[in-house]
């Protein structure tokens, strides 16, 4: 595992991001970004988890796998065309033979290798995917970490608005509705959708920022109306 500055103890929150060498492309359709999400999902078992022996072999849908127990808990995460966003903590201690391995560092590795083994053999191709090992911002205050579910959120709207947020956005309703349709983030479960990726998060080890949709949505809203938002780390 690499070396961190900052260990990804047990207990503490963390903003994980990363995105392709020389922020290639590494999702190119839907049905990366498919194997991508399932990989949150399976990846998060402290058992050993095959997807083509376990789930393609098999014929199972991959949300109907008992995964076990899990290693983290994930609060937010979103899919970009070349990166991606996790907000996530590790409720109990995880250690290695020799006591250097954490539940985050697990999850991670196993997510990362098996998404690349994935994409090389699809794409036919070779060598690194991702630039670097995976970024860690350790976050320690509650308004940043709150900050943060809109931060991530907010990303998609990049995507159909590059520079909303230097010039501001003209049809806020337009970007609800996008982000809220947007389906490789888990907006649409933060606002009470029902679906299959709810599995994703486990929201009941982070703080209860918001009282309802209703809160959340104007959370939202308020960091739409900002121009120039801080931490664009990709």
């Amino acid at each position: 595992m690499t070396y961190r500055k900052v260990p990804l103890v047990s207990g503490e929150y963390f903003h994980i991001y990363n995105r392709g060498n020389s922020k290639q492309k590494i999702f190119y359709d839907d049905q990366d970004m498919d194997r991508f999400i399932k990989l949150l999902y399976l990846s998060n078992s402290k058992n050993s988890v095959n997807f083509r022996d376990d789930i393609v072999e098999k014929k199972i849908d991959a949300w109907d796998y008992k995964r076990g127990e899990t290693l983290v808990s994930i609060g937010v995460w979103v899919l970009m065309p070349n990166h991606f966003h996790i907000y996530i903590t590790s409720p109990k201690p995880g250690l290695g033979e020799k006591g250097e391995i954490f539940n985050i560092s697990l999850f991670m590795h196993k997510l990362c290798v098996s998404y690349v083994k994935y994409f090389n053999k699809k794409y036919n191709r070779t060598g690194a995917l991702f630039e670097g090992s995976f970024k860690a911002k350790h976050i320690k205050e509650d308004n940043y970490a709150k900050y943060l579910f809109s931060y991530i959120h907010l990303n998609p709207i990049k995507l159909i608005d590059p520079t909303w947020k230097e010039k501001g956005i003209g049809n806020t309703e337009e970007a609800f509705n996008y982000l809220k349709n947007y389906k490789w983030s888990s907006y649409p479960d933060h606002c009470g959708m029902s679906r299959k990726e709810n599995k994703i998060l486990e929201l009941n080890n982070f703080p209860d920022y918001f009282l309802n949709i209703k809160n959340f949505d104007t959370e939202i809203l308020c960091w739409m109306q900002k121009y120039n938002l801080p931490l664009n780390p990709v």
